[in-house]
């Protein structure tokens, strides 16, 4: 099993064996892939890392960044109430094979303070999720630019759980020209279906049997695409919504979305889609979605 260093400033990082000392990383340089995560790690995290071992070979190097980014709580969004627990996340991604946990304090992410000067999300940032959380993205892509450039990273993994925060990433890379590769990888579930996320832990028992009509309502969706080649989307939504309204869950949305710009997808649509839904179950507001696709892959 790895051992897995702890460190907390970007000078530690770039002293290690492979680290990048200047603009420009040489060809010869270790491989390095990056998971970044807010902490509370859990298996969902743990499947991200083993797959930026996959992405890097044995002989890469794999860093997992651990910070609470008090850029992306807004209004009404407790950040001392984030879990933190950084001894047990070491401990998960020396399970999974990380070579590195990177938490650095606040004032190395953001010396002199939180930045003047932002990323912007924009459009696409202020639907769905971004509509629910103004400005969430914008302190999202903000951190996510800044340990990309602290961590200099050849690959970078995000869950598909949050798929518009995929989306915008894979935007922000390829529209600002980042040198570095965009990976998402599938959702991890409990046998039940339900969506692992940091945000379960505070979910009461009767909380979390009624959140399990989220990942039902995604698949009876999907079952409805499976079942006629034919389905429209409208008639997709209407089969989850349905399981929705059995379990008298009102959701924030239930869409399904043109991951291309985050977009409602229309009528027509065909290619790839997102259905998404968000929903507060009891004090707890959880996300989750799934990937379809209508008519032939393209």
């Amino acid at each position: 099993m790895t051992t897995t260093a702890m460190l907390h400033t970007a000078a530690e990082l770039n002293a290690l064996p492979g680290g990048r000392t200047g603009a420009a990383v040489p060809q010869s340089a270790t491989p390095r892939a990056v998971v970044m995560t807010m902490g509370a790690l859990h298996e969902g995290h743990a499947t991200l890392v083993r797959a930026a071992r996959e992405q890097v070979g044995a002989a890469g190097q794999v860093v997992v960044t651990v910070f609470v980014n008090p850029l992306q709580f807004g209004a009404g969004e407790d950040i001392d109430r984030y879990p933190r627990t950084l001894e047990a996340d070491l401990a998960v991604a020396e399970l999974a094979g990380a070579d590195i946990v990177f938490a650095p304090a606040a004032d190395e992410v953001y010396p002199g303070g939180e930045p003047q000067v932002r990323i912007a999300a924009g459009p696409m940032g202020e639907r769905f999720e971004g509509a629910a959380r103004p400005g969430h993205f914008d302190g999202m892509l903000t951190v996510v630019a800044k340990l990309l450039h602290l961590t200099r990273p050849d690959v970078a993994l995000f869950g598909q759980k949050d798929a518009q925060q995929l989306a915008l990433v894979r935007r922000m890379a390829r529209d600002l020209d980042f040198p570095v590769g965009i990976v998402g990888v599938p959702t991890v579930r409990e046998p039940d279906g339900l969506a692992m996320s940091s945000r379960n832990r505070f979910l009461s028992a009767g909380d979390r049997t009624t959140a399990l009509a989220l990942s039902r309502a995604l698949f009876a969706g999907r079952d409805a695409l499976a079942a006629s080649g034919h389905a429209t989307p409208a008639a997709v939504r209407a089969a989850a919504m349905a399981v929705l309204d059995a379990a008298a869950l009102s959701p924030d949305y239930l869409s399904l979305i043109d991951p291309s710009d985050f977009t409602e997808a229309a009528g027509e649509h065909r290619g790839e889609a997102v259905l998404a839904v968000a929903a507060r179950v009891g004090t707890t507001r959880l996300i989750d979605n799934i990937p379809l696709t209508f008519g032939e892959p393209q």
